[in-house]
């Protein structure tokens, strides 16, 4: 999967579905908008969620690496990279 492009919209819709978000829509979340704060304010709980449904799908496992999880995780740009990298 070459287009960064389709796999960013392939995870909000991604994150939309695994976390129910029911007061937004995939196209509503910003590419390089933070995950956790000030931008969906998501927790600890959505992200490992996340992880699961991402591993699932995309065949990548994150690590036990905490700093390094935070950096994955900054937003779905930084997701996205990651998938890429692993696969």
């Amino acid at each position: 999967m070459s287009d960064v492009n389709s796999l960013c919209d392939e995870l909000k819709e991604l994150v939309v579905d695994t976390l129910a978000l029911e007061d937004v829509t995939w196209a509503e979340i910003e590419t390089e908008a933070p995950l956790f704060g000030d931008g969906l304010d998501l927790d600890s709980i959505d992200a490992l969620e996340i992880a699961m449904a991402i591993e699932e799908k995309y065949g990548v496992t994150l690590g036990d690496d905490p700093d390094q999880n935070q950096k994955i995780f900054v937003s779905i740009k930084t997701l996205a990279d990651f998938v890429l990298g692993s696969s």
